[in-house]
């Protein structure tokens, strides 16, 4: 050891009260920067609990068929599958979907919700205007309402959903895939013989 480095370990004792090493220990952490360590159940019926507080929509639904009609949703699942599923009827399942800021692409697909949202015609009146029925009008109502509603919460609720749901399904095909290209770089070039 020369002078300098000598008055340096010195100095370095004196600093850290005689210790001859300074170490902190790691954790060895993976993943994301923030991790739910909640599963994906708990988390569900906490947005549905959230959202009913909220909105305190009525629903005959339990938080568990609310969270089945929000899985039914994610797995393109028609409101009459899902109304088959629970035991109940279509517009019972259309109307909890609403709730849960669940709006499909094809809810509205044939009209401009913007202007109807903001038509104060009765539902007669715009039925014959769009050549639909009433029940049609007063659908699309609905929808406007519930992307609204969503709009309003900055449409956190449905991107919970998305995080929850659509995440899952993605994971899955992607953690498929790779295993899939994992076996396939493994056993390309290979050759066999097989004697039958």
């Amino acid at each position: 050891m020369n002078e300098k480095t000598e008055e340096l370990r010195d100095l370095f004792t004196d600093v850290t009260d005689g210790e001859e090493t300074v170490t902190e220990s790691q954790e060895n952490t993976r993943g994301s920067l923030e991790r739910d360590e909640r599963s994906d159940e708990e988390r569900l019926e906490s947005v549905v609990q959230q959202m009913r507080e909220r909105y305190e929509f009525e629903t005959g639904l339990s938080d568990d068929d609310l969270i089945t009609v929000a899985r039914g949703f994610y797995d393109e699942k028609s409101d009459e599958e899902i109304a088959e599923e629970l035991g109940v009827d279509a517009e019972e399942v259309f109307e909890a979907r609403l709730s849960l800021h669940l709006v499909g692409k094809d809810d509205a697909d044939e009209v401009d919700l913007a202007a109807i949202r903001d038509r104060e015609e009765d539902d007669a009146t715009l039925a014959e205007e769009y050549e639909v029925s009433e029940d049609r009008i007063r659908r699309y109502r609905r929808v406007a309402e519930a992307k609204d509603q969503s709009r309003a919460a900055n449409d956190r609720y449905r991107d919970e959903f998305d995080s929850i749901l659509a995440d899952a399904d993605l994971t899955e095909q992607l953690t498929s895939d790779l295993r899939e290209d994992g076996l396939e770089d493994a056993t390309e070039g290979m050759e066999t013989e097989v004697e039958f």
